[in-house]
């Protein structure tokens, strides 16, 4: 019962990476909806009209960096909006990678290192993924995979 207890665990763990991974890209227009939703809400608008108000602000922050990766031409400004979406990408990372150690080895120096790896690997594939993106858009094929 045990084995089958790490092997759930490691299971889950291995799903929760992959997750991270695969919505990595999505971290700032995540957080600028949910603070959306959170400003509508205080405002009055209700759990509804803060659920639409974020999921429009999110909708639009996506929309508006693809339309900016597409149109600008040089390669610094598109090296700027990409690093807009990879920092809060990085952050993420970084905490759900120590939140994910902490349970597995108590030296906080270790927990730390490890916590640097997954933030990096986490900003390089967020990185590569919009690079793929704006380079799929850029040429014309309106197929971009994120």
């Amino acid at each position: 019962m045990t084995f089958l207890g790490i092997l759930v665990a490691m299971a889950a763990i291995g799903f929760m990476c992959w997750l991270l991974f695969n919505l990595a890209v999505f971290a700032l227009p995540f957080f600028i909806g949910v603070n959306a939703g959170i400003w509508a809400y205080g405002t009055g608008a209700g759990w509804l009209g803060a659920v639409l108000v974020g999921l429009l602000a999110a909708g639009l922050t996506l929309a508006a960096a693809q339309g900016l990766l597409i149109l600008v031409r040089p390669l610094w400004a598109r090296l700027l909006i990409a690093l807009a979406f990879v920092a809060p990408a990085v952050v993420a990372g970084f905490y759900a990678t120590l939140g994910i150690v902490k349970h597995m080895m108590p030296s906080e120096t270790w927990q730390l290192i490890f916590s640097v790896i997954g933030a990096i690997a986490v900003g390089v594939t967020t990185f590569l993924r919009l690079a793929a993106m704006a380079s799929a858009e850029s040429a014309g094929t309106g197929h971009a995979r994120i």
